[in-house]
């Protein structure tokens, strides 16, 4: 029996000799990196987090066939916080502490951000956070691939107050109740002021996650707007309440051409469920809208197209969609990648430091790269208005990608922060 089974190990050592692979390359073929995906699959954010999660399967599953990274295989490990906040901090905990992920991709809320950040931090584990947010924020375990205030909220606004966004004198700054939507509107409100608004003319209105019933607050927005100065709505509800608000707005013909509202939460798989119709001309500021024409582009919706269909993935399998934080969540993916192929390694110092200076095509057609000093992307902002079949016409954009701001100087005492890299350093 032992030279029977000697000589079955021989056999198979030649046959591995015979055609070229020696069995360090055989390993090398057979070992994996675990990577976390950290989405609310259920709750009131799964109407915007779901397909995040998809869009990065879709990620892993294109360089796996490509070879992988530094010859190892992505192995995702998706977990579902199911929009509960804390819950994210105990996902967090597992994915760096039990399964050991290389790097984590994930949450959309501010306040899921911040609950999870202590645990990167604590444990030096690496976020890529692919949403916009309020700035105010920045941390050596985290990259952000969504916009800082200045490459969204603050050029929406401008274009607003300028003739050809329509001259609006008078603002609604209407928010779900949490931490980005009161930052944003705290910057907003200052920037605004500084450019002469007074504080009569600015209307600040919050409703809870998962809010529903948007008449009250449609009908005083109404009532705003007619008081004489052309008026605006700038909102940041988050979440599927994105839905009955834009069915309110139709329900009392509050039209675009009255008072536009831009918004920064809102894209093409929000207004999925809407009838948009009466939505017309209404706004998103984002730095990607799935109608923009560029070749990346082209081929960023067709393989989208090709596996939301071999995936039979719900909504998408008949009507696939992109938005802009799927194409954010995609280039921190590509750009991991390549920092770990730099460095040559999977440790997180070390991609770390080789994330700095990293530069992808992006679906937008616009190279994004990343500030090593202060972990967040340069984007271009673009502007577009709801058209009748739920896509966006772009109506303005900046010449090339903006660099991020995370400290609104807007924010009194901030001129004390804009020191990134030394920031950075006090962190590490």
């Amino acid at each position: 029996m032992k030279r029977r089974t000697f000589v079955k190990q021989l056999a198979l050592s030649v046959a591995i000799a015979s055609i070229g692979m020696s069995s360090t390359s055989l390993y090398a073929q057979q070992k994996t990196v675990k990577v976390g995906v950290l989405h609310s699959l259920s709750g009131t954010m799964a109407i915007s987090e779901t397909v995040l999660k998809d869009v990065a399967l879709m990620a892993f599953e294109e360089i796996n066939a490509k070879g992988g990274v530094m010859g190892a295989k992505i192995e995702p490990v998706v977990v579902d916080p199911a929009s509960n906040w804390p819950l994210f901090a105990e996902k967090a905990r597992q994915l760096l502490s039990q399964d050991k992920v290389a790097a984590t991709f994930g949450c959309w809320t501010s306040v899921s951000r911040k609950s999870v950040l202590p645990v990167f931090e604590e444990l030096n584990g690496l976020l890529y956070y692919p949403v916009q947010y309020e700035g105010e924020e920045i941390s050596k375990n985290v990259f952000y691939t969504g916009a800082a205030p200045n490459q969204q909220a603050i050029p929406a606004v401008e274009y607003l107050m300028s003739k050809d966004g329509g001259n609006a004198k008078r603002w609604v700054l209407l928010g779900t109740d949490y931490v980005y939507p009161r930052t944003t509107n705290k910057i907003l409100r200052a920037f605004l002021k500084s450019k002469g608004v007074a504080e009569a003319d600015i209307l600040e209105e919050y409703t809870p996650f998962g809010h529903s019933d948007y008449q009250t607050i449609i009908a005083k927005i109404k009532k705003f707007a007619a008081e004489g100065k052309r008026t605006a709505v700038v909102s940041t509800i988050n979440g599927d309440s994105n839905v009955p608000f834009y069915k309110e707005l139709g329900n009392q013909g509050l039209k675009a051409t009255d008072v536009p509202v831009v918004a920064f939460s809102v894209g093409e798989e929000e207004l999925r469920g809407v009838d948009t119709k009466p939505l017309v001309g209404h706004l998103a500021a984002w730095n990607y809208f799935m109608s923009i024409k560029a070749p990346a582009n082209d081929e960023f919706v067709k393989k989208w197209n090709a596996y939301a269909k071999a995936k039979n993935i719900a909504g998408h399998k008949d009507k696939p969609l992109t938005n802009d934080p799927m194409e954010a969540t995609y280039i921190g993916i590509y750009m991991w990648k390549q920092a770990v192929e730099k460095a040559k390694s999977f440790d997180v110092a070390k991609v770390s430091a080789a994330m700095g200076g990293q530069s992808f095509k992006a679906p937008s057609g616009i190279t994004s790269t990343m500030d090593a000093k202060n972990h967040h992307l340069h984007k271009a902002v673009f502007i577009g208005e709801i058209k009748a079949d739920g896509q966006f016409n772009v109506v303005w954009k900046t010449k090339g990608p903006v660099k991020a701001q995370p400290w609104s100087p807007f924010i009194a005492g901030n001129e004390k922060k804009i020191d990134a890299p030394a920031l950075m350093a006090a962190k590490k």
